[in-house]
């Protein structure tokens, strides 16, 4: 049975990016998006997925958010997903503060009001999930995770809480004498919450190995590819107790370097093509592959957690890729129930044949205004 969508019905911003105001109301299958490079179109997909976990997608500090001589930037949005809601998020960049609203009442900490409006988005820089650092791809795990278990963030923030403040201890210590009661009292809040962590990911590899592989078939990847979340005490009957020996166990390394050397923030999700690691021996066309891939699993996962479909936010996806497997791209997310879907190229050929029809839009140095023609 077909999951109902999260959908975005309108979209304020001021100062946000090159945006100096932007009012729109956004078709019910979405729309798509034509501009050349630097006029606005990336910004205004950040714009939209700002709104799933108040943070840029791109990594970008809250203050280079704000347009250039601005104060501040402020994104207000009316989204249906369980019902129909309004949520908005302003920031001043004197004093760094960030506030966000939902129906009209303000939230006291941002983790209640995140995945307020449920999104994936899918860029060709999202090539660094597979072959960046480990650390871009915990962060995929977390963010999927965090947006579908409430369990799982609290452990996040509470893991990340204890990590920083033993790391704290530590590099304390390299510049004064050594202090393992200052540095051991963190590690069973770690090994608790790092636990959970374990178990989420673990349990979560396992579920969607089997979709991520058939995914990159779909796609047309020909070679074996596979996923698994590498974790060094997996086999380990109590997670909890496991972890808090190996902290114990590497506290001289830790004292040493200055840093914890041990728990989830060391793991990786590993990505291998016909055995062997994807992110050293995977050709440039088959790393792209599997980055969508992930991002179509991740929409699945919030679809089947969540029981609504994400709305897809695709920037430029396509480049760099031959028509034939752009194709499959869009036949594969409309197998996976597409939901609203915003698409942003720079020329109107870019446009998929194969995509629903959408209403078209051009965007000219932070203008957004309707293309002659109105659909594709």
């Amino acid at each position: 049975m077909t999951a109902p969508r999260a959908s975005l019905r309108t979209l304020a911003t001021r100062d946000f990016r090159n945006f100096a105001r932007l009012d729109l109301a956004i078709p019910d299958d979405g729309m798509v998006i034509v501009g050349e490079n630097g006029h606005g179109k990336t910004n205004l997909l950040e714009a939209i997925h700002y709104l799933e976990l108040f943070r840029s997608a791109r990594g970008a500090r809250d203050a280079d958010l704000v347009r250039f001589g601005a104060d501040g930037f402020h994104i207000a949005a009316t989204v249906e997903t369980d019902d129909v809601h309004d949520v908005s998020v302003g920031f001043v960049r004197n004093g760094k503060r960030k506030r966000v609203r939902l129906d009209g009442g303000e939230q006291e900490r941002l983790s209640d009001a995140i995945g307020a409006l449920p999104s994936v988005m899918l860029s060709p820089t999202d090539i660094e999930l597979v072959a960046g650092t480990p650390a871009v791809r915990r962060r995929y795990l977390d963010v999927v995770l965090a947006l579908t278990s409430r369990a799982y963030l609290r452990a996040l923030q509470r893991y990340r809480g204890a990590l920083t403040r033993r790391n704290a201890a530590l590099r304390d210590s390299l510049r004064g004498a050594r202090d393992d009661r200052a540095v051991a009292v963190w590690e069973e809040p770690l090994a608790e919450h790092g636990a959970v962590l374990w178990t989420h990911r673990i349990e979560w590899a396992a579920e969607y190995a089997m979709r991520f592989s058939q995914r990159c078939a779909a796609i047309g990847e020909g070679a074996p590819v596979s996923m698994r979340y590498e974790v060094p005490l997996a086999d380990s009957p109590d997670l909890r107790s496991a972890l808090l020996q190996a902290l114990a166990a590497k506290r001289p390394l830790d004292f040493r370097r200055g840093l914890t050397h041990s728990g989830p923030h060391r793991d990786d999700l590993v990505l291998a093509i016909d055995g062997r690691d994807m992110r050293t021996f995977g050709s440039a066309g088959q790393q792209r592959t599997a980055a969508i891939a992930l991002r179509i699993v991740e929409a699945e996962t919030l679809r089947e957690r969540r029981g609504r479909t994400p709305m897809f936010l695709l920037d430029d996806p396509f480049a760099e890729l031959d028509v034939r497997r752009s194709s499959r791209i869009v036949r594969l997310l409309a197998e996976a129930g597409i939901g609203q879907t915003i698409l942003a190229v720079p020329r109107e050929a870019d446009i998929p044949a194969e995509l629903p029809r959408l209403e078209r839009f051009r965007v000219v140095s932070g203008q957004v205004s309707p293309l002659e023609g109105g659909a594709s």
